[in-house]
């Protein structure tokens, strides 16, 4: 009967002894797990979530990178203007920015000005309202964003502060229309302010001269 009894204790013994540790195991798991990442339960530096998050971080670097260096090229590529084209320059600012070779000669005038970024700004934005894809818009918004808009910028365009607060807003969820208003206020900048100075400048009159003398060659 003793006998009986000390085996009975031994047995009970043992059952806890291995509920005891059972339950420090699990409990040893679930702190691990607690400080798991979301796909592996390891927390070493190479985890599979690190991994996916530095892609997806280098990706939006590299996709930045892209659109940056295929932005607005130094001179848009066209074919030489027509005399004629040149005079109906002088007609209108709208027919001027019309042509490439217009846009160009424009470009060339406001970097001796040093007021170029206004007509990057605006190339931008014709850009912009090109495009489809909702990521790229995003990312195009943002990189006119911060070259045009920010006060950071070496190449701010001067904007009043309604329109500011328009692009601040719009900026929450951007689109091909982020920047209308902008782009339709430094228009009108380049209108009054560069585009008189450009018609009486010797970029203009000497492109102009030039055609003329070939045409009476001709």
């Amino acid at each position: 009967m003793g006998s009986e009894r000390m085996e009975m204790r031994k047995r009970q013994m043992s059952a806890a002894q291995e509920t005891t540790s059972s339950a420090q195991a699990q409990h040893g798991t679930g702190n691990r797990g607690s400080n798991a990442c979301c796909f592996c339960w390891c927390c070493c530096c190479s985890c599979s979530c690190l991994t996916v998050r530095n892609r997806d971080e280098e990706q939006a670097r590299r996709s930045s990178q892209e659109l940056r260096a295929e932005g607005i090229p130094y001179c848009e590529e066209c074919p030489t203007p027509t005399l004629e084209e040149v005079n109906a320059w002088a007609q209108s600012f709208d027919k001027l920015m019309l042509t490439p070779a217009g846009r160009n000669a424009f470009r060339e005038f406001l970097r001796t000005e040093f007021s170029e970024e206004n007509m990057l700004f605006w190339m931008a934005c014709e850009d912009l309202k090109k495009e489809s894809n909702k990521s790229i818009i995003e990312e195009k918004a943002r990189l006119i964003y911060e070259d045009y808009i920010s006060i950071l910028s070496p190449k701010e365009v001067s904007l009043d502060s309604r329109v500011r607060e328009v692009i601040n807003r719009n900026m929450l969820e951007p689109s091909q229309h982020t920047f209308d208003d902008a782009q339709l206020q430094i228009y009108t900048l380049m209108h009054r302010d560069s585009y008189p100075r450009f018609m009486n400048s010797a970029i203009y009159k000497d492109l102009l001269r030039s055609l003329s003398e070939k045409s009476v060659e001709t």
